[in-house]
């Protein structure tokens, strides 16, 4: 094998071990043999381009554009050209994978599910890293400044999982940089004389000599030997340094850093994966309840609040954490005069569904759950601490059911000032349209209540607004602005848009994040699926506190304390829904057959399948699909035995020729013996010196094998008959038979440990006289190449004159 081509296998065999560190982050790791297969496509395609000599620029561009082929085939080949070919549907297709794959980021604890986007993020991840360190490693000869992008493949997966990837990982990856510097080593070392590889590459195995002077192997042991110290050292040193926090070894330090005993918390803003949630094709399951409550239709199931408005974003504030109560403290803002209802209910997530906060209705004042968990009292919520999440939780859950009247609203008194100036804060950059839009619609209204009201009622029916989920995205006042313009958005749009607008006229607002009531079942309970997050405003009444209200159209229900003569302590009565509300859960699901496809795929045509339909439309699996996963694991499963393959048949060649009647065919057997068991012998670690005559050579595998009896007497019959074929006159008399290998194999493999004999079988060391014949053939073609060139060009030099003359 070349020089450039060790390289390129170190090269790919480094980033492979690189890429471990990211095992951990995702459920399944079948991803890793698709990115395997790609990356050794991506080396192969390199590997062929440099025998050309091209330029460096074109190798790697080849390289570039196999790549983006290949990520086409496998994540975008319906809206491809011709399948392969990346045109602008398939761009867009990607695209939207990557902004798919990182709202899935976002969301999921780890281990995360192999979603389409996650995976397309980690095998581009591990393409684009592996095509840097072929640049730099094999095209530019340059392996050192490799370890930057594997260093960057470490550090990602590192800095994503909670406390670090595990040793074993960095150790992979150190090894891999490792093995890569030390193939530079020795293609360096090569240029300038071969390297003693202890056998002859000559296909008799007799006439080929050394490959050098011994001595010429100590500078590569000893970069190995500098090799395993540094990388002892690295991991030694922090653990002895108490400063470093016990180093690679040490676990993953003292805190986790989201509130453990009793700090604060800024958690990941679950609003990133909310528009991702509502467009997703299948309706899959994250919560399952059941409960006591007698209004289900305004059950909702609350995350966290977001109460700093920024200016770019809404986000929720950083807030010292507690120990959860037995009972949670009376609502901030509860007067005893307003009716309240305590309800029960059990939750259970499924272990696809992984959010650091509690998913609870809101007020809760009870929560029986087991794990850890923290509380933050400004919000009324739950925080898992130390890597906690709500993947298979089951808890359950008292809360509060208020139901205040609209003179009870209408007559709040004015909120405490700390709060009111904490909660109408707006950023400077908030424009002036908001607020003046916001008291244009609630010109007229007497007070608080009637302002939120007229805002709800705009938004929701009165405005003119449409809901779209497709819409961009936008948290920030330019996108504020920009939905009052178009009037086309989803829940985020209207509920920021209308907390912002209700801040601008002096009360207190903030958004909450979590899910509609979901979908009752047969058996009495209700799930709660993707396609049900949801996004509200809350405004804050004194003797109240804070009040949900429902600006999106289509979505959740209007609460009954908004509505126009609605009953003050009857909130389950049928007269209750209004236009844009949904009704109470029900148990049969139905979907209108003229409902069109966007409003179905928003969820908004009734209630969604059962969680695990299958659409008997579904096509299945594509065939190549099935045929590129059969030839990955084909080629996995085969590469490892080629070895032992080309054993078995170099062997049975070498022994089933017992035709032939001239004396060259027996100096052929007797030849093709000795070859066999010299071969036998190298597998078994004794490699052929061939500077030794037969018959020494021969004591040498006796001695060595640790033979005797029948072994070594076969080994030296066969020796003295390859004499006589080298060096008698004629090679009668000169026979060697099967059974004489075989005697001798037998020997070796008795005299052999388990592991040399596995060894010998799976992995023999005198298979690499296929790559000394490959790599002899194709010098050979070569020269024959060079000199067929040489030919024409004198033969073209020869008849220029006659045609000048002509």
């Amino acid at each position: 094998m070349s020089g450039r081509n060790r390289l390129a296998v170190c090269a790919f065999v480094a980033t492979m071990m690189a890429a471990g560190a990211l095992l951990p982050l995702v459920e399944t790791s079948r991803w890793a043999l698709q990115a395997a297969f790609l990356l050794a496509v991506q080396s192969g395609v390199g590997a062929l381009a440099r025998r050309f000599r091209p330029a460096r620029v074109l190798t790697v561009s080849l390289q570039v554009a196999v790549t983006l082929l290949a990520l086409t085939v496998v994540f975008a080949r319906e809206h491809a050209l011709f399948g392969v070919v990346p045109g602008p549907r398939a761009v867009q297709h990607l695209a939207g994978l990557l902004t798919a794959g990182t709202d899935d980021v976002g969301r999921y604890a780890i281990p995360a599910p192999a979603t389409d986007g996650i995976r397309l993020m980690l095998i581009g991840g591990v393409l684009l890293i592996g095509l840097a360190v072929d640049v730099l490693a094999v095209t530019f000869r340059a392996a050192a400044p490799a370890g930057l992008p594997l260093l960057a493949l470490y550090s990602v997966a590192a800095g994503l999982s909670d406390g670090g990837a595990g040793w074993l990982w960095f150790l992979l990856a150190a090894c891999g940089y490792l093995l890569l510097l030390l193939a530079e080593g020795r293609d360096r070392l090569s240029r300038w004389g071969r390297v003693f590889g202890g056998v002859s590459r000559t296909s008799n195995g007799l006439a080929g000599g050394l490959e050098g002077a011994g001595r010429a192997l100590a500078p590569v042991r000893t970069g190995r030997r500098i090799g395993a110290v540094a990388l002892g050292i690295a991991l030694a040193v922090p653990a002895a340094l108490p400063a470093l926090d016990g180093g690679l070894l040490g676990g993953t330090g003292g805190g986790s850093g989201k509130g453990s005993g009793g700090g604060t918390i800024s958690a990941v803003n679950p609003l990133v994966s909310l528009q991702n949630n509502l467009n997703q094709p299948e309706n899959r399951e994250v919560l399952t309840y059941r409960t006591n409550s007698a209004a289900p239709q305004d059950f909702y199931l609350r995350i966290l609040a977001l109460d700093q408005f920024t200016g770019g974003e809404w986000r929720p504030s950083t807030r010292k954490l507690k120990n959860v109560p037995d009972r949670l403290p009376q609502p901030a803002g509860l007067g005893e005069d307003v009716a309240v209802t305590e309800v029960r209910t059990n939750i259970s997530a499924s272990r696809s569904y992984q959010q650091t906060y509690l998913p609870l209705p809101y007020p809760a004042s009870e929560v029986d759950v087991l794990g850890r968990w923290r509380y933050e009292p400004e919000g009324r919520t739950l925080v898992g601490d130390g890597g906690q999440t709500t993947r298979g939780v089951r808890y359950e859950v008292s809360s509060l059911v208020v139901e205040p009247t609209a003179e009870q609203l209408a007559g709040a008194m004015a909120p405490r000032s700390e709060l009111a100036r904490e909660y109408t804060r707006v950023p400077s950059s908030l424009p002036d349209v908001v607020g003046e839009t916001a008291q244009r619609v609630t010109e007229g209204a007497a007070n608080d209540y009637e302002r939120a009201v007229k805002l709800q009622d705009w938004f929701a029916s009165e405005g003119g607004f449409r809901y779209d989920t497709t819409v961009t995205s936008g948290t920030g006042t330019a996108a504020i602005e920009r939905f009052l313009k178009d009037k086309e958005g989803f829940c985020v749009h209207f509920s920021f848009s209308m907390a912002a607008m209700a801040r601008t006229l002096g009360i207190p607002a903030r958004v909450a994040v979590g899910f509609t009531p979901g979908t009752a079942q047969a058996d009495g309970s209700v799930s709660v699926g993707l396609r049900d997050a949801h996004a509200w405003p809350e405004l804050y009444f004194e003797g109240v506190g804070w009040t949900r209200f429902e600006p999106t159209p289509s979505r959740g229900t209007t609460p009954a304390y908004t509505l126009p003569e609605a009953p003050s302590q009857n909130p389950s009565d049928p007269a209750l829904p209004t236009d844009g509300a949904s009704a109470a859960p029900t148990s049969e699901p139905s979907t209108s057959e003229s409902c069109p496809a966007q409003e179905r795929r928003q969820g908004e045509c009734g209630a969604s399948a059962a969680p695990g339909a299958v659409d008997s439309g579904d096509p299945g699996t594509p065939a190549g699909t099935v045929a590129l996963w059969v030839l990955g694991a084909l080629a996995v499963v085969v590469l490892p035995l080629l070895p032992m393959l080309w054993r078995v048949r170099a062997r049975a060649r070498r022994l089933g020729s017992s035709g032939g009647r001239t004396a060259g065919d027996a100096a052929d057997r007797v030849m093709a013996a000795w070859r066999e068991i010299t071969d036998t012998a190298w597998d078994h670690g004794i490699a052929p010196d061939e500077s030794q005559t037969p018959r020494r050579a021969a004591a040498r595998i006796v001695r060595l094998g640790g033979l005797d009896g029948g072994a070594a007497a076969a080994v030296h019959r066969v020796a003295g008959a390859v004499e006589r074929v080298l060096y008698a006159p004629g090679p009668d008399g000169a026979s060697a038979t099967a059974e004489d290998v075989r005697a001798v194999r037998a020997g070796l493999w008795a005299s052999a440990g388990r592991w040399g004999r596995i060894r010998a079988t799976l992995a023999p060391r005198s298979a690499v006289r296929v790559m000394w014949a490959v790599s002899e053939r194709r010098a050979e073609l070569g020269r024959r190449w060079s000199d067929r060139l040489g030919r024409d060009r004198w033969a073209a030099r020869l008849r220029r004159p006659s045609r000048q003359q002509g």
